[in-house]
């Protein structure tokens, strides 16, 4: 709406304060018959005002809206420019790779969700099937035993000693605390001062590299081969030094251009404060910031909450196993083998497997980085997005962890883009799924004591075949069935495999340790 137009129409008000003839209200003159016309010349009035004031708001609205768009179109121009633009920076400048990582004040979605309450009975009938279970195995142990029997033999095997993996998580803290922080502050004190700044900057950084290949590479390794860390610790500690190796490296990495970039122009290195750095070693996200929106204060009764709901998940998982796997798998390797038991065994597993899936993704995802956020009152709780909504892969594995999704991408994917000058997109994308998978298979590896490398076929073969083939440009719901069906049978693959395979090590230990006996799952040859 222009100015032009605003002049010449008058607004509802202006024709309220100068009415014109037609616009006067009749006056009543005592007869029945002039009550009823003045009645209706008062309709016809109101309903006169009506329409004009329905007509100005519109008018209003649609200058507002045009305005609106108007700036949605400029800013979003102004966006693609920027994030187009391919060009390489100067030595001593920050490296800028695209869009930086931007924080929010923002809760998990599933915090949202379970106010609606449509959503929160799909939680009441997780906590009800959580019941069955414990209904299911107590009657089982009555009926058996004569008795209740509450011992959880799994959940303590798995969990043991604790003591070995509580001062080894200790060493790996204390050692990515200190080391890292005092070699950057090192060496950003001697650079600028520095004449062979080249030198200065290799002798340092073979030194950390050296140091965090020791600690934080092998010595890990080392606790898990040599104590014989049962699975659930074995992954604590593995999981524990992928997250200490990606926080060191995300510090490094945003602060080393920064102290290079003041060098260039000689003035002092801004070295983060030794604080910051301890915060953002515990806060639940890998992409470090000297600080991030926190929230007012803390909700205790909110932590007590998540944390008793990860304990939940954690005796929901052992119901799972005990219930539906431990008694199906067991004996597999003392019946003979065929592809009809192998293919009812997984489909057996799909449901225990999708089970396990959505166990950890609330247990963990959601349960424990939301206790964590709340305690250190980190306000940016979009630790994943709506992925169960997906329909194509590339879609779900944006969403999925979104924690390290954004590690991945900004890290990998832009560093690797801005050293090809944004060449080799595919070739890059496909370097990013096989890191994202072996890492994924070493956790696997580590925990489980033996070489099966399922979850690496299915992320690295399959998951990058069905992200190039399901791609964002399946909008259909269709799509979104064949997605949960498609991850509903990978599960089902990979708890089958993996439960046979474990059995199949204790039933048939190797007589000799060789290299090919070691990479051969044991499941293939194993027979009672």
């Amino acid at each position: 709406m222009t100015s032009t137009e605003e002049t010449a129409k008058p607004t509802v008000c202006q024709r309220k304060n100068n009415p014109t003839q037609d616009d006067a209200i009749p006056q009543h003159n005592g007869s029945v018959s002039d009550d009823i016309n003045s009645l209706i010349e008062w309709k016809r009035h109101m309903e006169g005002v009506k329409a004009e004031l329905l007509e100005d708001m519109g008018f209003h609205l649609k200058g507002l809206l045009d305005k609106a768009v108007t700036e949605a179109v400029k800013s979003y121009g102004r966006e693609e420019k920027t994030t187009n633009v391919r060009f390489k920076k100067r030595p001593h400048e920050p490296v800028v790779t695209g869009r930086k990582k931007v924080f929010h004040h923002r809760a998990s979605l599933l915090d949202d969700l379970l106010e609606v309450e449509h959503f929160r009975t799909i939680y009441h009938m997780f906590l009800a099937a959580l019941c069955v279970f414990v209904i299911a195995t107590t009657a089982v142990d009555i009926i058996d035993q004569g008795r209740l029997v509450l011992e959880f033999d799994l959940l303590f095997y798995a969990f043991g000693q604790t003591r070995t993996v509580v001062w080894s998580w200790l060493c790996l803290f204390i050692y990515t605390l200190l080391v890292p922080y005092k070699v950057l502050s090192f060496w950003s004190s001697m650079y600028p001062k520095s004449r062979h700044k080249t030198l200065l900057s290799a002798c340092v950084g073979t030194f950390l590299l050296v140091s965090q290949t020791c600690v934080l590479c092998v010595f890990p390794v080392y606790i898990i081969t040599h104590y014989q860390l049962p699975p659930a610790s074995s992954l604590i500690v593995s999981l524990e030094q992928i997250r200490f190796i990606m926080k060191s490296y995300s510090f490094l990495r945003e602060t080393v251009p920064v102290v290079l970039h003041d060098a260039s122009k000689e003035k002092n290195a801004r070295i983060p404060t030794h604080s910051s750095y301890l915060y953002f070693l515990f806060c639940p996200t890998l992409i470090y910031r000297e600080s991030y929106p926190r929230t007012p204060y803390i909700r205790w009764k909110f932590v007590a909450k998540n944390f008793a709901q990860f304990l939940g998940c954690l005796f929901f998982f052992y119901f799972v196993m005990v219930t539906l796997c431990i008694p199906v798998f067991k004996n597999m390797s003392k019946q003979p083998f065929n592809t009809k038991t192998l293919v009812l065994s997984i489909f057996h597993s799909t449901l225990p497997g999708t089970f396990v899936l959505l166990t950890a993704f609330f247990g963990f995802l959601h349960c424990w980085l939301n206790a964590f956020a709340e305690m250190l009152r980190f306000a940016d709780r979009m630790f994943y997005k709506d992925w169960w909504n997906s329909t194509s892969f590339s879609n779900y594995y944006r969403t999925w962890n979104v924690v390290v999704h954004d590690w991945l991408y900004y890290y990998l994917y832009q560093d690797l883009l801005w050293l090809l000058n944004n060449r080799f997109r595919s070739g890059v994308m496909l370097t990013v799924f096989l890191f994202s998978a072996s890492v994924h298979e070493y956790a696997f590896i580590l925990s489980f004591g033996y070489f099966y490398p399922v979850m690496f076929c299915l992320f690295a073969i399959f998951g990058v075949l069905f992200n190039f083939m399901l791609n964002d440009k399946k909008t259909n719901p269709v799509w979104n069935v064949i997605m949960w069906t498609f991850l509903f049978i990978g599960q089902g693959i990979q708890l089958c495999l993996y439960c046979q395979e474990w059995y199949a090590q204790i039933h048939c230990p190797l007589t000799e340790k060789t290299f090919w006996g070691l990479v051969t799952p044991r499941s293939w040859s194993c027979r009672l």
